[in-house]
């Protein structure tokens, strides 16, 4: 029997990299559920100041198992 997956969509941001933004969409996302089996990137976007990217942003689908 497979498992029952619910699908989140969150948004996160790092000032280091979209790597550290999806890391963080899990990490803040873990603490309202449990069972995380994956994340879907779907954009990726940054803000740019002074020629230099200052924030990394993703919007991202984030899967978990229902009890």
């Amino acid at each position: 029997m497979s498992d029952m997956l619910k699908v989140i969509e969150v948004l996160a941001e790092s000032d280091k990299s979209w790597e550290d933004a999806a890391s963080e969409a899990v990490t803040r996302a873990s603490k309202s559920v449990h069972g995380i089996k994956s994340i879907y990137i779907k954009d990726m976007k940054a803000q740019v100041e002074d020629n230099k990217i200052t924030k990394y942003r993703i919007n991202a689908n984030i899967s978990f198992a229902l009890d």
